[in-house]
């Protein structure tokens, strides 16, 4: 199949708006958009995969290499995913699922550890710290939710918990900061410079490494879910 990046997309709607090629026929230009949709999407869900396999790689064996290769791989997923953009915004079926693959900004507290400065509490989120990587025991309003079991149905369940946007838990961004860890730098350049330790059993940093393996590989299933569905929908 062939595959568009977005400026190939505008031009291809363009032509088939009748503007360089004439009256075009609507189903014409509902199946261009059909095809153009799907090509994205099974680009996405084809690099996604590839991250996953780095990501496996990286679990098996933490280091700075197989760290290193994870982050550029989440990086090349990233550019088949971003020409989706252009089909949000008026496709409500296209707005609806997105926020399970992309949602952000995320308050990284509500995930695992962060710095001192990230304060303990916010007047917009109770779970601003809730930590769901160190906890196994949760409560959510008058809720108790046994989360000893990183899983599927843990993670959709709380993904933007108590309606706020910034309780971020599965999508692109959660595995962002999983990889990278917090920011620090504000707004000078850089990212974050979590430890592969972070992820070793053996010498594990920061606690809880073998729940943060586990949470990131529940992610990584989850986006690759998320996308098969939309590829499979066009």
């Amino acid at each position: 199949m062939k595959r568009f990046s977005l400026p190939a997309l505008a031009v291809v709607l363009v032509a088939h708006s009748g503007t360089a090629l004439g009256a075009t026929a609507p189903e014409e230009v509902l199946s261009t958009y059909g095809d153009i949709a799907r090509a994205i999407y099974e680009d996405s869900l084809n690099q996604a995969r590839e991250m996953q396999s780095a990501v496996e790689e990286f679990l098996a064996a933490p280091d700075d290499a197989t760290l290193g290769a994870a982050r550029a791989a989440w990086i090349d997923a990233r550019i088949p995913y971003q020409q989706s953009e252009g089909l949000r915004f008026g496709n409500s079926y296209v707005d609806d699922w997105e926020g399970r693959v992309n949602a952000w900004p995320l308050d990284e507290g509500l995930l695992d550890y962060v710095a001192d400065q990230y304060g303990d509490s916010s007047d917009m989120n109770p779970l601003y710290t809730l930590n769901l990587i160190a906890e196994e025991q949760i409560r959510i309003g008058a809720r108790e939710i046994d989360a000893r079991a990183i899983n599927e149905a843990l993670l959709r369940e709380l993904h933007e918990g108590m309606g706020v946007d910034a309780n971020v838990v599965t999508g692109y961004h959660s595995i962002e900061f999983l990889l990278w860890g917090q920011d620090l730098n504000g707004t000078g350049p850089g990212a974050g410079n979590r430890p592969p330790s972070d992820y070793n059993v053996a010498t594990c940093s920061n606690g809880n490494c073998e729940r943060r393996a586990q949470f990131l590989r529940v992610a990584m299933e989850l986006l690759i879910a998320d996308l098969e569905e939309m590829a499979a929908a066009w």
